[in-house]
């Protein structure tokens, strides 16, 4: 029987036809290439972000998901897509990448927080608790949240981009347990994993209703403002959460607070083929090597 790792986390996200990896230090992300070739980037993470005083802070720490999830993940998308177009050159920063940023950045907090508080505004007028208005209007939000994810996984590519979720979630699960990294062992582990960003995500929006159940109705910019204000606030409280629960997955009663975003995952995940698998091996590899345990055959 393998020997259990080491406790070093790993975390990722699917991209175009591969996976991104991070560890404690660095980042890989592998993408097939339509010539079948595994294209293979590793750098190390920002020391001023990721080993900062404040990155070790409860709730303060929770921020670099943030940063993870707009930057890491905006950068690693357009490298995937460059090479599975078989660009020139898999450009992994510059103007574009900043663009696509910010666009993206604001996109996702006009559709996710803006939009619900000003339906919830004209609504207003048929509700009298605001307990009971910021409760809807927190549904409302879940609503786009889970309508989105519905929604983009009727694309054929998307499915792809959920499949390579699966397969990350499978190499992380087999890791942890400490089997062997090839595929056919990889493939017996689900797809679902306690650290998932769409569980954090469903946390987020939940934490958000209780929290903003505690604000009152004040005026629409008002409103509005203290949404977006309150942003890094949730997602630190989230991030705890996501933490404390990984540490204790053993829990019965977390086990019923964490259940919704495992379920939820079924919509995000999908079972991969065992190429697939072999790509997001090769992103967790040179991580295993560089900060855990040497990787296992």
């Amino acid at each position: 029987m393998s020997e259990k790792p080491r406790e070093v986390y790993f975390g990722g996200q699917a991209v175009i036809e591969g996976v991104m990896m991070r560890g404690r230090t660095a980042l890989a992300v592998a993408v097939r290439a339509p010539s079948g070739q595994i294209v293979l980037h590793t750098e190390p993470l920002d020391r001023r972000i990721y080993a900062s005083r404040w990155s070790r802070v409860p709730f303060l720490r929770g921020l670099t998901v943030l940063w993870d999830a707009l930057v890491l993940g905006i950068r690693t998308l357009i490298f995937s897509a460059n090479v599975a177009l078989e660009g020139e050159e898999a450009e992994f920063k510059g103007p574009a990448v900043w663009g696509t940023l910010l666009f993206s950045l604001i996109l996702a907090v006009s559709i996710f927080f803006v939009l619900p508080t000003l339906i919830i505004n004209y609504l207003d007028q048929f509700i009298a608790s605001s307990v009971l208005s910021n409760f809807v209007e927190g549904l409302i939000r879940l609503a786009f949240f889970l309508a989105y994810i519905a929604l983009i996984g009727l694309s054929a590519d998307i499915r792809r981009v959920f499949a390579y979720h699966g397969a990350e979630h499978k190499t992380i699960n087999a890791y942890e347990q400490g089997a062997p990294l090839d595929p056919a062992a990889v493939q017996r582990f689900p797809t679902a994993h306690l650290r998932c960003g769409t569980s954090f995500l469903l946390l987020v929006f939940v934490v958000a209703i209780l929290l903003f159940a505690l604000l009152g109705r004040p005026p629409l910019w008002e409103r509005i403002f203290s949404r977006l204000l309150l942003i890094p606030v949730i997602v630190g409280l989230s991030y705890e959460f996501i933490r404390f629960s990984a540490r204790h997955a053993g829990s019965l009663w977390l086990s019923w607070l964490t259940w919704p975003g495992l379920l939820l995952q079924r919509l995000t995940t999908r079972e991969p083929d065992d190429g697939m698998v072999e790509v997001a091996i090769a992103a967790l590899r040179p991580l295993i090597d560089m900060e855990g345990t040497p990787a296992q055959s």
